[in-house]
């Protein structure tokens, strides 16, 4: 039996997770999400660390391997650290084993991971660096609109005449937002726009994965915009894309769960050889 947490540091936020994995049996205990806002991600790790401690009732001898992912190679007390897409992957087939695609849409960036039925990455493709398909930008429009966060799918949701976003710059994007604003198109019709543009360059990257067909996760900090998950099923109708696109309320916390889950592998693996050895 091996006790594991998983640490994702992103751009947005600290996720944390405390697993138990006993053979085949895999237990999730505690999770925690805080949101940076200016605050040092390092400090949150530990309070991440400390709280999903504290919520099953352990203690930090009863873990047996600390793992990070993310941007969390720095983190001192952590065991040892993994890339985030392979974490993405396995966190995204634990949550919903159909999955043969992860798409994870983070603050600052968008992927695509083509993965197995065991969560090993097949191919994958990233969204250039520009922001214009990632959370913070549509966190500044929302903003910009004086529209909150948890307002904006069901606004997109009800509009009656999308007015497209074309720019892939993030500030060419707010630009013309600014320009629609000026022109009096209604605050619904921006956001359905905006999360059409996001929803096709999402799509082209899932075609050119590989996958294609089966389901497809979407992970990070925007998978529970409605909104943006039904533009994306419009977008597959118009791209002639067979998958079947999905969340989950705890799509967020997917690299925390592969680390964790990646870091359990790896634990039994050292304990394994140093046993060989004696």
């Amino acid at each position: 039996m091996t006790t594991t947490i998983g640490i994702d540091i992103g751009s947005g936020a600290v996720k944390s997770v405390l697993f138990r994995v006993d053979g085949d049996r895999i237990d999730w205990l505690a999770k925690r999400c805080e949101r940076i806002r200016r605050r040092d991600p390092m400090t949150l790790a530990q309070e991440g660390h400390d709280g999903v401690l504290a919520d099953a009732g352990l203690g930090p001898d009863d873990v047996d391997y600390i793992a990070t992912t993310g941007e969390g190679e720095n983190v001192k007390f952590a065991t040892g650290h993994f890339y985030s897409m392979t974490t993405h992957a396995r966190g995204g087939v634990f949550l919903e084993p159909r999955a043969r695609g992860v798409v994870d849409i983070g603050a600052l960036n968008g992927r695509a991971i083509y993965v197995d039925e065991r969560g090993k990455v097949l191919s994958y493709k990233m969204t250039s660096q520009c922001a214009s398909g990632s959370g913070q930008f549509l966190e500044n429009i929302a903003r910009y609109l004086g529209v909150a966060v948890e307002e904006i799918g069901p606004l997109s949701q009800s509009s009656k005449e999308p007015e497209k976003v074309s720019s892939i710059c993030a500030v060419l994007a707010e630009t013309d937002v600014i320009n629609m604003v000026s022109r009096g198109i209604a605050t619904p019709d921006i956001l359905k726009g905006i999360h059409l543009s996001m929803a096709s360059r999402i799509v082209k990257l899932l075609k050119v994965t590989g996958i294609k067909e089966g389901t497809a996760l979407i992970t990070g900090g925007l998978a529970l915009d409605s909104g943006l998950l039904a533009a994306i099923r419009e977008e597959m109708v118009n791209e002639k894309v067979n998958l079947d696109v999905v969340s989950h309320p705890d799509s967020i916390y997917a690299g925390a769960i592969g680390a964790a889950l990646w870091g359990a592998f790896r634990h039994d693996k050292l304990q394994a050889i140093g046993g060989m050895a004696a």
